[in-house]
């Protein structure tokens, strides 16, 4: 497939094509990761996402007690195709339909599937990255027999690392070596009305940038009180919605986008702190619900990372401190889910991060 299809279709059909599902609705999500030893039972789970009116979930696997709990929650399930399960999804349609039977039709309609997410982040240079497509069509296939496509969703997550150019956002694009990988599946995502799944998280640009200065940090907490990138006539406050409509550039607005993942530590790296975390997700709740410069008034369906820490997580020890609760179900902060924006100073940390696996977006000085 010529790589270079995908601006040409935006041109020839514009906004004809865009995937406009109405299914982007004012509720955000809360991602449940499940690498913890001290994490409550899949019921108490449930429960606190009742409680909290947390109306979607993303699961990371089909996991069968949490699916069980999940049952009559009337919570919508974002949930996740293992890349360790990719290889055999894609073999064969027989693997498909014993894993649709499995994992969705035995919980269908007492769980309330919206997307399988087939893979999350697959390298486009792992030996994995042939394996996505396939199985996507092949999940997809049975969801269609199934008569359940236009009810769920399949996609699959992708990084801003697949960004080549990421300033402006107007000039987004995907790295050369990547279209191979990201073209088909654009292509596949369009012919099923289906979104594309990202993970964006301005922590990372910002604490890879190494956190200089107090612009900066306002820039991703949506704090900013002025205007910090001027896009021809449009312009930027803060770095998720700069993130989000570089995306959408990258992608010729020709799929909707659903932020799959996105957060803030209150621990362990440049700026985790309590007081930052509360700061970026209660505004991040508010925002969401008034689209993007790109797209004003277009709602933006997200998912908060996480629910609760997680620590079995080794990479950092940031990754251990994503969550909103504590895995006592104690809240860390203060959150609703139809909160005000919070515009309290932000609080610096000294502690040094390394990120290396996300794409640092070079952040401008106030205008």
């Amino acid at each position: 497939m010529d790589a270079l299809w995908l601006p040409t279709l935006s041109l020839l059909v514009g906004s004809l094509l865009m995937v406009c599902l109405n299914r982007t609705g004012a509720q955000v999500g809360v991602c449940y990761g499940m690498k913890g030893n001290n994490l409550p039972s899949p019921k108490a789970v449930v429960d606190l996402y009742k409680s909290q009116n947390i109306t979607r979930m993303r699961l990371y696997n089909p996991n069968q007690a949490m699916l069980e709990a999940l049952k009559d929650s009337n919570i919508e399930v974002m949930m996740d195709v293992p890349i360790s399960a990719l290889q055999k999804l894609a073999r064969d349609n027989i693997t498909a339909i014993y894993w649709i039977n499995d994992n969705v039709m035995n919980y269908w309609p007492s769980v309330k599937f919206r997307y399988i997410a087939v893979g999350n982040e697959v390298s486009p240079n792992s030996s994995n990255a042939q394996f996505v497509l396939p199985a996507m069509q092949y999940i997809y296939k049975n969801i269609m027999i199934s008569g359940l496509q236009d009810q769920i969703k399949v996609s699959t997550v992708i990084s801003t690392q697949l960004l080549g150019t990421s300033y402006p956002p107007s000039e987004g694009a995907f790295r050369d070596d990547v279209r191979s990988f990201i073209d088909p599946i654009v292509l596949f995502l369009v012919q099923k009305e289906s979104p594309l799944l990202a993970n964006v998280y301005p922590y990372f640009s910002y604490s890879a940038d190494q956190g200089i200065g107090d612009t900066n940090l306002a820039y991703a907490l949506f704090t900013s009180q002025s205007v910090v990138v001027q896009d021809g006539n449009l312009e930027y406050q803060n770095l998720f919605d700069s993130m989000v409509d570089t995306l959408y550039s990258a992608l010729g607005m020709v799929v909707e986008i659903v932020v799959s993942e996105t957060g803030w530590p209150s621990a362990g790296g440049i700026g985790a702190t309590t007081e930052n975390a509360k700061i970026y997700n209660s505004n991040l709740i508010q925002h969401v619900n008034g689209g993007t410069p790109k797209r004003p008034g277009k709602t933006i369906e997200t998912y908060v990372f996480s629910m609760f820490d997680e620590n079995q997580k080794n990479n950092t020890e940031s990754e251990q401190h994503w969550g909103l609760f504590l895995p006592n179900k104690q809240s860390k902060y203060p959150i609703s889910f139809g909160s005000v924006p919070i515009n309290s100073p932000p609080s610096q940390s000294n502690n040094m991060y390394c990120f290396d696996n996300y794409i640092t977006i070079h952040l401008p000085t106030l205008l």
